[in-house]
């Protein structure tokens, strides 16, 4: 299909939100007679797929598809990316991040199924969203043509305003108003906040605004709680001792960690499109994972492994961050990863308080933690030998001294 022909149907990734719920009416607009079909992912946003179908409908969709994606989510994404321990820029569990490739995946499955022509995204020119979309159409479906309204330079909508404007004009209801314009993203892994006082490093955020999952730590209980989480080669299948689905166990620990104000994140990030952004994040369910993960793998894994597993972390962050998952590379480390976590089975105890979660005790079948070894007896042990380790690790440091001195 030539790139200048237009669209005769298009799949877009709709959430309901401000900006796809413009995009719809003015693809029609835009393309005169063409086909949209709609479609919704529940990936555990809440109550904000509640009337979507019909909203969509209202808003210029000829055909709304709304798929329940959440197992799939928390199996086949969350958890592998949990196995990799993946964090972009020491803070950041890449909750948006790791839901856009399966939410346009899905999209193509749609295409396929309805016939449509292209797939489209309401993500701006100026954020990452337009690239985890793109780069997933183009690694499963390049004959399909990409509609990306913001790129679009007839697309007249600048900024959010214009955008709740444009709404009013058409009766589109929002869930945004010009007072209250975050921008937020939610589903089972975490919720992230943009915009208003947030987009000022000098500024503290407005907790009480914009905090959704996640009580304030200072509001959180004064007494501490204690969660087991259970692992089999380093995915979570249990919570005190409750086997659980993927999705319902993610569910349950935001609920958990939420009273508690766990997983709580401020930062300031650098974009794969060039600039700095920053944003609220609330992963409570995710941050116990976490360090549940990290205890567990500390006691599992070998040394030279472990630590080499690290440096493989940072990459396939930046492969998650960067909309990469359909990449070649990340396949080939989550080979590498979850080959390392085969022995990554057992149980990490957590204790949670305002906004801690610590990892206090770990048990596996196979750690490789032994108390004769780690105790201060020297009995069974041969001391002489790290004299002569010391001497052969320390030789290079030695000779190099010496040698200066001359």
């Amino acid at each position: 299909m030539a790139k200048t022909e237009a669209p005769k149907k298009i799949v877009l990734a709709y959430s309901g939100g401000l900006d796809t719920s413009v995009i719809l009416p003015w693809l029609k607009e835009r393309y005169p007679g063409v086909k949209l079909v709609a479609y919704a992912a529940e990936l555990g946003q809440g109550d904000e797929l509640k009337g979507i179908e019909d909203k969509a409908r209202k808003s210029g969709a000829d055909e709304v598809i709304v798929g329940d994606l959440r197992q799939e989510f928390a199996e086949k994404y969350c958890f592998p990316m949990l196995r990799a321990h993946a964090i972009y820029e020491q803070d950041y569990l890449l909750g948006t991040s790791i839901a856009r490739p399966l939410i346009a995946a899905k999209q193509v499955e749609a295409a396929r199924q309805t016939g449509a022509d292209a797939v489209g995204h309401g993500a701006t020119g100026k954020g990452n969203d337009q690239v985890r979309f793109e780069l997933t159409y183009m690694a499963l479906a390049p004959d399909l043509k990409i509609i990306a309204p913001w790129k679009d330079p007839s697309f007249e909508l600048r900024d959010r305003e214009s955008a709740v404007d444009y709404a009013r004009k058409h009766g589109i209801p929002i869930p945004v108003s010009k007072e209250k314009i975050y921008s937020q993203d939610r589903n089972l892994w975490h919720i992230s906040h943009e915009g208003a006082e947030i987009e000022h490093p000098g500024k503290e955020p407005n907790w009480q605004k914009c905090l959704t999952m996640t009580t304030p730590p200072e509001k959180a209980p004064n007494e501490s709680e204690l969660v087991e989480v259970e692992f089999e080669a380093g995915t979570p299948v249990s919570i005190n001792g409750r086997n659980l689905s993927g999705h319902e166990l993610i569910a349950e620990l935001n609920k958990i960690g939420g009273r508690h104000g766990v997983g709580i994140a401020l930062l300031v990030e650098n974009r794969l499109v060039g600039m700095k952004s920053r944003g609220v994040y609330e992963t409570p369910g995710g941050t116990i994972l976490y360090e549940a993960h990290k205890a567990l793998e500390q006691v599992c894994i070998e040394r030279d492994t472990l630590h080499y597993k690290q440096q493989v972390a940072l990459k396939y962050a930046d492969l998650v961050y960067n909309g990469q998952w359909f990449h070649p590379l990340r396949e080939g480390l989550q080979a590498f990863i979850d080959h390392t976590n085969a022995s990554v089975t057992g149980t990490a105890k957590l204790r949670l308080f305002k906004g801690r979660a610590m990892a206090v005790a770990a048990t596996s079948p196979h750690s490789l933690y032994d108390p004769q070894l780690a105790s201060f007896s020297m009995e069974g042990y041969d001391v002489t030998a790290a004299r002569g380790f010391i001497d052969l690790f320390g030789l290079p440091m030695k000779v190099a001294s010496e040698r200066r001195r001359w």
